[in-house]
C-alpha cells in the first residue's frame, strides 16, 4: 500500500512539475533600453562631466603651483620651500580624496537613478507572468540552461509593455553610446 502511495505521489508531482509554465526574459535589455535610461545616462554623463571638469581644474593648480615651484626653489629659502612642498602635498591629498569620494558618490547616483528602472521593469514583467499563467520567469542572462521548446521568452511582450521602441537593440545602444562618447573628446 505505501509503494502504491509513493507511486502515485511521486506521479502527481511529475504531472504539477509538468503543468507548470516556465519563461524567460532579457532583463538586462529590457532595463538597459527603457526610454527613462537614456534620461538616467544623460545625468550620470553629466554628473561624471562636473566630476571631471573639477578634478581637470585640481590637477591644473597642481601643476601650476609644481612648476612654480620647480622653477623658483633654488631661490627659495627653506622655510619657503617647506611650506610650497607642504601646499603641493595638501593639493594631493585633496585630489586622491576626492578621486575617493567622488567615484563613491557616482555609483550611489547611478544606483539611485536605475533602481527605479529595474524595478518598473520587474514590475511589468510580473504582470506579464500573472496574466499568462507563468510559475516562473527566468533572467536569460543568469540561467545556465533551458529548453528553448519549453520556455516562453516574455522579452517581447515587457518590450512592449515598458515602451521600449521596436526594433532597438543593445547593439544599437552601444554605438549610440560609442558616437556620443567620441564627440564629447572632440
Amino acid at each position: 500500500m505505501k509503494k502504491v502511495f509513493i507511486v502515485a505521489l511521486a506521479a502527481l508531482m511529475t504531472l504539477s512539475a509538468s503543468a507548470q509554465k516556465l519563461a524567460r526574459v532579457n532583463f538586462t535589455e529590457l532595463v538597459q533600453l527603457m526610454p527613462e535610461a537614456d534620461a538616467a545616462r544623460e545625468q550620470i554623463n553629466a554628473m561624471q562631466n562636473e566630476a571631471q571638469e573639477t578634478y581637470a581644474s585640481m590637477m591644473e593648480e597642481f601643476q601650476t603651483k609644481y612648476s612654480q615651484y620647480q622653477q623658483k626653489s633654488a631661490s627659495w629659502t627653506a622655510a619657503i620651500k617647506e611650506a610650497k612642498e607642504k601646499e603641493l602635498g595638501d593639493i594631493q591629498q585633496r585630489i586622491q580624496e576626492f578621486q575617493q569620494s567622488i567615484s563613491q558618490e557616482l555609483q550611489q547616483q547611478q544606483n539611485q537613478l536605475m533602481a527605479p528602472l529595474y524595478d518598473k521593469a520587474q514590475e511589468a514583467v510580473k504582470k506579464l507572468a500573472k496574466a499568462q499563467g507563468i510559475t516562473a520567469v527566468f533572467d536569460q542572462s543568469s540561467a545556465l540552461y533551458f529548453d528553448e521548446s519549453s520556455v516562453l521568452d516574455l522579452t517581447s511582450a515587457a518590450r512592449k509593455e515598458l515602451g521600449i521602441a521596436e526594433g532597438r537593440t543593445l547593439e544599437q545602444l552601444q554605438q549610440e553610446l560609442a558616437a556620443q562618447a567620441q564627440t564629447a573628446q572632440q
